[in-house]
């Protein structure tokens, strides 16, 4: 490697045993004899503020959002961390305003998908659970290649060992006490994290050359990447990032889980003290790859995702390579084992608890072996995706595309009564067959086609910010905002926007799903929901009855009287509610 600082093949294991194995030592020290299975997946609902704060911060500073933004910040310049970490900030904030709808409407849910069972039907639950898979499966992927790549650049193991090692250790601390451990060992992670990320980044700052580095290192940028308000940074990185963040904080699992399980009253202060956090932090990493950047170093074998190990080993002392490593180890595991968490619990709730043996009948204990066995088979399901090693922004910004054809439609089903299983089912199926051809340019959008694609994407653009404004505002300032944004962007959009497939795709999942949403609920004349059957159709599975009697094997488990689960049509009734 050169001139590169590495650790010791002994000086890892010994890291890695004392990071795993102090995370090992609390997930033991909290364990209980018998597991609980609502505490497993949302710790029972009442996590205090500062816990609930720490695990929102340290799951969404995780090492993936740290490459994508140093990679962000490499290839567009000084505002590619900027757009990168100020937009996913956004995100953590949206979260709050629907997160009290969500939480009033549902109480003691476990995953969003068990609320649109409640809401809508299987359909509706399985699309929402299934893209939760799909994305919890990729973000465990991608923090797996974080970590490879950083065992690859710094150590004398291998980016395979690498990466097998750090599953092996997340899955043994998150395993028994599933979103509990996740939660509290999180805590220790993001204090770690942010000390690390408050001294590292300076020293590689000046040990690059300090403030003189934006004077002899300007050669080595384009006109673009110099630009602070860059055009090619915003449609490539931010305006997609921009649309992908709503989809985030509706769609994910793994933020709906914290949601579900922070005291209720804590929400708003919980998420704004996150969004905080995450925005300085991931900005503040992201300028390694602007600093790289000024410095013209190139990625060790043409990989972006090596950028931010390449630095630290460049730049370091020995020492502080130690801190990077258990900053890194540290960021990648505390997403890792959300995405776990988020994993079982969807098999837990949605498929076994919904789907296979119903509420009335299913049975805690074989939910806690359900959401075990479902850990060990997401992590070697990750470990075959992350030898492909595939590019962490690209996949980012793939998943926050394809969750933008449920934004609507779920949003829509915590406020409008009138929004039906069909009309949920039929505009998510339409926004993922036009997403799909637009973002991977299928079709040749060059004719009319791209015509097409841009006044859909100008709808998306009235949809993406109505929404953002419906969340803090109200319908009203909602209508208005989403109104003029259409309006004032179609002129400048409609003609170009299609030459950005990765934008261009994103808009047009928000608009078909809600126009066709639209226009299927408006044919609901007579129909209307009772948002209080949600509370009966939701709740915990493990009651003090089915407590009791889960002593013993085959024992019948008494059925929650308020879970019952009816037919969905049960809910309806002829009149406004």
């Amino acid at each position: 490697m050169g001139d590169l600082q590495t650790l010791s093949g002994p000086i890892v294991v010994l890291l890695m045993l004392l990071f795993f194995g102090g995370s090992l030592y609390m997930s033991i020290r909290i364990s209980r004899r018998r597991e609980n299975a609502d505490g497993y997946m949302t710790g029972g609902g009442k996590i205090g503020f500062g816990i609930s704060a720490a695990s929102m911060t340290a799951t969404w500073i995780w090492a993936s959002s740290m490459y994508a933004s140093a990679t962000s910040g490499y290839t567009y310049g000084i505002s590619g961390p900027i757009h990168y970490g100020l937009w996913g900030a956004l995100m953590i904030l949206l979260i709050y305003p629907f997160g009290r709808r969500i939480r009033a409407v549902a109480p003691k849910a476990h995953t969003i998908a068990e609320v649109m069972f409640a809401r809508h039907g299987r359909s509706s639950q399985l699309m929402l659970a299934g893209s939760n898979v799909l994305g919890s499966l990729i973000s465990l992927t991608s923090n797996l290649i974080a970590g490879g790549a950083l065992i690859a650049m710094l150590s004398p193991f291998t980016f395979t060992q690498g990466i097998v090692a750090i599953a092996i250790g997340v899955l043994a601390y998150t395993l028994w006490s599933g979103f509990r451990a996740s939660v509290l060992t999180d805590f220790v992670q993001v204090l770690a994290m942010l000390g690390a990320v408050a001294i590292l980044i300076p020293v590689i700052f000046f040990a690059a050359g300090g403030p003189d580095l934006f004077v002899t290192g300007a050669q080595n940028l384009t006109p673009q990447q110099g630009d602070f308000f860059s055009s090619d940074a915003f449609f490539n990185q931010g305006a997609p990032y921009i649309a992908a963040v709503l989809a985030y904080a509706i769609g994910n699992q793994t933020i709906a889980q914290r949601l579900f399980a922070v005291r209720e009253d804590l929400i708003k202060k919980t998420f704004v003290t996150a969004t905080v956090g995450y925005g300085a932090t991931i900005i503040g990493v992201g300028m390694l790859g602007v600093i790289a950047l000024y410095a013209g170093i190139e990625p060790m074998g043409g990989d972006v995702n090596n950028l931010i190990p390449q630095m630290a080993a460049t730049y370091l002392t020995p020492i502080l390579i130690c801190v990077f490593f258990v900053m890194i180890i540290g960021s990648l595991s505390s997403t890792a084992d959300a995405d776990m968490t988020a994993l079982s619990s969807i098999m837990m709730a949605d498929v076994y608890g919904q789907n296979i043996a119903g509420k009335k009948n299913a049975n805690p204990r074989t939910m806690l072996v359900v959401g075990r066995l479902t850990m060990v088979g997401a992590t070697a399901a990750a470990l075959g995706f992350a030898s492909m090693q595939f590019n962490i922004l690209d996949l980012l910004v793939f998943v926050g595309a394809m969750w933008g054809a449920l934004v609507f439609p779920v949003i829509a089903s915590f406020y409008w009564n009138r929004v039906t299983n069909v009309a949920f089912s039929v505009a998510v199926v339409a926004a993922l067959a036009t997403f799909l051809p637009v973002r991977f340019e299928w079709v040749d959008l060059s004719g009319g086609l791209g015509i097409v694609s841009d006044v859909l994407s100008v709808i998306g653009i009235g949809v993406v910010l109505g929404l953002m404004a419906f969340g803090f505002f109200g319908l009203r300032v909602a209508l208005v905002v989403g109104g003029i944004a259409t309006v004032a962007s179609a002129p400048f959009a409609i003609g170009f926007l299609h030459t950005y497939p990765v934008l261009s795709g994103s808009l047009v999942a928000y608009a078909v799903s809600t126009t066709v949403c639209v226009a299927l609920t408006m044919l609901n004349k007579d129909r209307r929901f009772d948002f209080s059957v949600i509370r009966q159709r939701t709740g915990d599975f493990d009651t003090a009855e089915t407590a009791g009697a889960a002593g013993a094997a085959g024992t019948e488990i008494v059925a929650e009287a308020e879970g019952v689960v009816k037919d969905a049509d049960a809910s309806y009734t002829g009149k406004e509610q």
